[in-house]
């Protein structure tokens, strides 16, 4: 349970701290960097989830 609490407490402060950071415009465009690169990541991965599928189920038929 402490460890519960712990983990929490640190996404709690780890919010604030990017809450303060994206307040100055160097922490924002790296926050920005940062959201650009995670989204490009996650389309890729949606996009070869997505082609896969696609295989699997060619390959069935």
């Amino acid at each position: 349970m402490k460890y519960i609490a712990l983990l929490l407490a640190g996404i709690g402060l780890g919010f604030v701290v990017a809450h303060q950071v994206s307040r100055t415009p160097g922490g924002k465009a790296f926050l920005d960097d940062v959201d650009s690169k995670a989204r490009q990541i996650t389309g890729a991965v949606s996009a070869g989830f997505t082609e896969r599928t696609l295989e699997l189920r060619d390959g069935l038929k």
